[in-house]
């Protein structure tokens, strides 16, 4: 309770600096992470709430039936770190990303697609899973500042805590292919 009402307290203050003209230089204080007592993330709270940069997908229909994450992904991240990004073009330690996976509506189409009154395309039907990324230099050096986290590929709910993923497995990915800070920045428009 009381991590959830420092959240609320550190983003309302960030709000009202914002809009009262104020900068925010500083990363001190940044971030929604929690960690329990066994170095595990607690599962982040209000993050449907943060700021969203996008939704990419990669469906079965368009990658011979074989997509790695076939669903959309909602990703988020949280306000304040957001807020130092779009100033400095840095993500701050603290920096939070939440991807939620959303399975996509049954299609009609051999490629998975489904008409709907707006036309033919893929649309969301429900909740399946969700990761998470976190900045924090120095308990994620070896995997240049970024930890990776799975709270399940299944329908909600989701566990309520998930110890970092080995370097294999997300980390590897993004060192590869994302085009900033382990960050997949090319794919949303809103990070450019």
């Amino acid at each position: 309770m009381k991590q959830q009402l420092n959240t609320i307290l550190k983003t309302s203050m960030l709000a009202v600096c914002l809009t009262s003209g104020f900068t925010v230089t500083a990363a001190n204080n940044i971030g929604a992470a929690v960690f329990n007592d066994a170095g595990q993330l607690l599962k982040p709270e209000g993050y449907r709430e943060w700021v969203f940069i996008g939704a990419p997908l990669t469906p079965h229909g368009l990658n011979n039936g074989k997509a790695g994450f076939p669903e959309f992904h909602h990703v988020y991240v949280n306000p304040d770190a957001y807020a130092v990004y779009k100033q400095t073009g840095v993500f701050p330690d603290g920096t939070v990303i939440a991807k939620e996976l959303v399975l996509l509506k049954k299609g009609k189409h051999k490629d998975g697609s489904y008409d709907a009154p707006s036309g033919r395309g893929y649309f969301a039907e429900k909740y399946n899973g969700m990761d998470v990324m976190v900045k924090d230099s120095k308990r994620f050096k070896k995997t240049q500042g970024w930890g990776f986290f799975n709270f399940g590929h299944n329908a909600p709910p989701y566990l309520k805590s998930a110890k970092a993923a080995p370097e294999s497995s997300c980390a590897g990915c993004h060192k590869a292919n994302a085009k900033k800070d382990m960050v997949f920045t090319q794919f949303y428009p809103i990070l450019k």
